[in-house]
């Protein structure tokens, strides 16, 4: 695979991604009014919940699809379609598997439903239905949908997104009208399952097109796994990783609930959908150069793979520094106009999801450099991140609620994700003196707090304008961002190290337009 295929790929990908991102940004807002006023804060926590719940048992997924995408990049660079059907085969085989695991524990855990929501007002006729339909939907991709696996690994994942998000997107428009006109809870959770099974459908036909010689099965999965055991070994180590990121990043809305209320996972809930949102818009476009990445690294090349790593690192602190000041700066004036201002949560809690997400989107290009040089044998770091969540969120979550949950992610990140993982990259993958990191590193850290800090208490007028309503929101929101986008830009570009590049490869893109 060239340099030009791969980057176009990549460019593919990430055009793809942003243009659903805008369509669902938008339409994820109009959606959560209207859920939130026809359906209830109560019922929009409980699906949050529930979900949150059976997010757990994704975890019997233990990184197979990780492990199976990194032994892939391979055989794709070198078109042998005998082993990529191979390596296809044993991931369905074992996705069918992990189905049915996940069926059997949903279906012990579902026994402890009357003890988890012994408090709330909704019948468990309800609340069993919305446990089995989101379950259904679940499991379609173990059992449907392993397969597209080959899209993700050989740079299409836009198909993936297509289709997938299409799919999402008539749901959620159906959503809406059945929770407008009708305010039926069934009919409203039914459809996670009706959809699910359609996008499904719809990709694998997708893929039978595309790579019309792939013909991938569980049984012939079932015969090839014993002589592709290194899959295992690699399951392994990425199993614990995923264990650490799931308590980080997926049990918040059951902390809340456990630690709080079941409202304030709706009220919360509301936050990170902002969040989400925003970053999703960079993390689709960025995620889509993994594929590439990989495939750079199995080229061999340490000396552009070490000028693209920190390529990424300045978009990564571009995309960090921008989210953070956005969100710091136009979240509450925007909760308060689009839900009512009941709905803002304390500043101090605001401060601390900033951190938590300026770590999680500044963190991406070492994750990703070390996902292609498959770096998971620090097992004992995941365990280490784990423990200091859990330690410190049980010691402060009872009495500060979810300030004390988000102090619990901040800590176990600072010391595992801010300072361990590039020491395991550079002397396991790079190969070289952890020094150099830190000495480039440190000057995007002082740029970015320094400049995020100092323009939020020049632009602290704008921000109080903009409770003035939707348009001076707007007007605050250009007269705040692009003062902020543009400075910042030209900080990292004359003082951070390695990231001139970056903005010379994006010049001569935007020239050959």
């Amino acid at each position: 695979m060239n340099k030009e295929s791969r980057v176009h790929k990549s460019l593919l990908n990430a055009r793809v991604n942003l243009v659903f991102y805008f369509i669902f940004i938008i339409l994820s807002f109009f959606s959560r009014k209207t859920f939130l006023d026809c359906l209830g804060a109560d019922f929009m926590g409980l699906s949050g919940t529930l979900s949150n719940i059976l997010g757990f048992l994704s975890l019997a997924e233990m990184g197979v699809g990780t492990a199976v995408a990194y032994n892939l990049y391979k055989p794709l660079q070198e078109g042998n379609k005998q082993r990529i059907e191979e390596l296809v085969s044993v991931f369905g085989y074992l996705y069918n598997r992990i189905g049915f695991f996940i069926l059997i524990a949903a279906g012990v855990i579902s026994c402890f439903i009357p003890l988890i929501f012994k408090h709330t007002d909704f019948s468990y006729g309800l609340i069993y239905f919305a446990f089995f339909s989101i379950l259904i939907a679940q499991l379609f991709s173990y059992f449907i949908n392993y397969r597209q696996i080959i899209l993700t690994a050989d740079q299409k994942g836009y198909l993936v997104t297509g289709y997938l998000q299409g799919a999402q997107f008539c749901k959620i428009v159906l959503q809406m009208a059945i929770a407008y006109y009708w305010g039926n809870y069934y009919a409203w959770i039914g459809l996670e399952m009706v959809f699910g099974f359609v996008g499904c459908i719809v990709l694998n036909r997708k893929i039978d097109q595309v790579y019309p010689w792939l013909k991938a099965s569980v049984k012939k999965g079932k015969k090839f796994f014993p002589q592709n055991k290194q899959i295992i070994t690699y399951t392994k180590q990425v199993f614990v990783h995923k264990i650490k990121d799931f308590l980080l990043s997926q049990s918040d809305q059951i902390l809340v609930f456990a630690f709080v209320s079941l409202k304030m996972v709706a009220y919360y809930g509301n936050y990170t959908l902002v969040v989400s949102r925003l970053s999703a818009a960079f993390d689709s476009a960025l995620n889509s150069f993994s594929a590439g990445v990989g495939n750079l690294v199995a080229e061999g090349n340490k000396q552009k793979s070490m000028s693209v790593f920190w390529e990424i690192v300045t978009v990564r602190f571009l995309v960090g520094g921008f989210v953070v000041f956005s969100v710091f700066n136009l979240i509450e004036p925007f909760i308060g106009l689009w839900l009512g201002r009941q709905y803002i949560l304390d500043r101090n809690i605001l401060i601390l999801l900033m951190i938590t997400i300026f770590i999680t989107q500044t963190r991406g290009a070492v994750d990703m450099f070390n996902g292609a040089h498959g770096l998971y044998s620090d097992t004992w770091a995941a365990w280490a991140e784990a423990i200091l969540f859990l330690a410190v969120t049980l010691t402060f979550a009872p009495k500060y609620g979810i300030a004390g949950i988000l102090a619990g992610k901040i800590v176990s990140q600072l010391l595992i994700i801010v300072i361990w993982k590039p020491i395991f990259l550079f002397r396991k993958g790079f190969k070289e003196p952890i020094s150099k990191y830190w000495k480039r590193i440190s000057v995007y850290y002082l740029l970015a707090i320094g400049g995020i800090v100092g323009a939020s208490i020049l632009f602290e007028p704008l921000q109080k304008a903009a409770y003035g309503g939707i348009v001076k929101w707007c007007v605050s929101a250009v007269e705040i961002t692009v003062p902020f986008a543009i400075c910042y830009s030209a900080a990292l570009y004359f003082l951070a190290p390695g990231a001139k590049p970056l903005f010379v490869r994006l010049y001569r893109i935007v020239r050959k337009r």
